[in-house]
């Protein structure tokens, strides 16, 4: 996806911009280099801002050398220049604004989905973050940042990764054709109940593995047992899943505080002793999907013998839920988040400076650390 086209990019950018352009046409170009950096650490990410410069400087006939210090998926400091681009600043005033919206939110999302996947190396994730995204371009940065962020855990902590996501759209990120997903809340309304949304959508789409939704009427381990007992062969052969959205209004069915203690302090026990925030509280015995509420579940599917069947959890699993899970083992097989998208978005926040004006070393006061220094360029990948 390359947007804006040339034609929209004095639509886009920043109106100054545009005016400097008109400056420098009027005046005479010159060649400069601007130094791109972010004021927090990130994971780089920056295949697809590159691809729209280069799409740009071929359109424009007018291509940018860029010097990049980082390798996609490389760790970047708060700070530290990740790049160079260099050209005529003709061609290159008016492309900032875009640029740096491309860059930003993308290496901060890949930061968040590395931290995730690799805290909870032996899960799987899936990608569900489209809905929440503020139309298709983003949609499609969103995805690509994950699937950076992911590759980076799967090197560094020999994690699973996001094996996929939701969306057709975007499923070539992850090595795939289409996206992944079987039913959605909305289905189970529709049946009328948990088992018959099942049924119905083994009966739609025979042969394919099934994962229910099992918290919609606030039965989710009836709900569950009902739907291993109906599909015995599928859940013997691993296929069957139950995915856990309960809300954060309510306990899952058959907890409470005390008994969310209890299960806890059975399973996991060091991770509610000693100091824990209110959130880390919540996200261990607290209502919607806890890690009580997880460890409930497994330990009622093993009681009654379906031990194969996974458990799928979903429901604000960010860098900060990934992490107390990880820490109270909770038994999760597959993670659905869309919460690897970045909370702060002033944290997103890319910027560029000049650094060079016809070889010149020059850049505002406060800005000397973005001049080049001795160290090796990087490949993109």
């Amino acid at each position: 996806m390359t947007h804006p086209s040339n034609d929209d990019v004095e639509r886009y950018t920043d109106h100054y911009f545009n005016r400097t352009k008109r400056v420098i046409g009027k005046f005479g170009d010159c060649r400069v280099t601007y130094a791109i950096f972010m004021r927090r650490p990130v994971v780089f990410a920056p295949r697809l801002a590159l691809d729209w410069l280069e799409a740009l400087g071929k359109t424009r006939g007018a291509r940018a050398e860029v010097e990049l210090r980082y390798g996609e998926g490389k760790w970047v400091g708060a700070g530290e220049p990740m790049m160079y681009i260099s050209g005529s600043f003709f061609h290159l005033v008016d492309l900032e604004t875009i640029f740096l919206q491309k860059l930003g939110p993308a290496c901060v999302a890949a930061y968040n989905a590395y931290t995730m996947c690799a805290d909870m190396p032996k899960a799987a994730f899936l990608a569900m973050d489209a809905r929440h995204c503020a139309g298709t371009e983003m949609a499609e940065m969103m995805a690509y940042a994950a699937s950076v962020g992911s590759a980076r855990a799967r090197r560094k902590a020999g994690a699973v990764g996001f094996i996929g996501n939701a969306t057709h759209a975007t499923a070539h990120f992850f090595g795939r054709e289409q996206g992944l997903g079987t039913m959605p809340h909305a289905l189970v309304g529709y049946a009328g109940s948990t088992l018959r949304a099942a049924e119905m959508f083994a009966e739609t789409f025979p042969g394919e593995p099934i994962t229910v939704l099992v918290d919609y009427f606030a039965a989710e381990i009836s709900d569950s047992l009902a739907v291993c007992r109906r599909f015995p062969e599928i859940a013997a052969r691993g296929e069957l899943a139950l995915r856990l959205d309960t809300t954060g209004g309510r306990y899952l069915e058959g907890l409470d505080p005390a008994t969310s203690y209890a299960v806890l302090e059975r399973f996991s026990p060091e991770s509610i002793r000693g100091y824990r925030s209110e959130e880390e509280l919540r996200y261990l015995v607290g209502t919607g999907v806890s890690a009580a509420a997880i460890f409930h579940l497994r330990a009622e599917l093993d009681r009654a013998g379906f031990d194969k069947v996974r458990i799928v959890a979903s429901s604000g699993f960010g860098p900060a839920k990934c992490r107390v899970m990880a820490e109270a083992k909770a038994p999760i097989d597959v993670v659905g988040s869309g919460s690897f998208l970045p909370a702060n978005w002033s944290e997103t926040y890319a910027t560029a400076d000049i650094v060079e004006y016809d070889g010149k070393p020059l850049v505002k006061v406060g800005r000397e650390f973005l001049h080049r220094s001795r160290k090796s360029s990087a490949p993109l990948a």
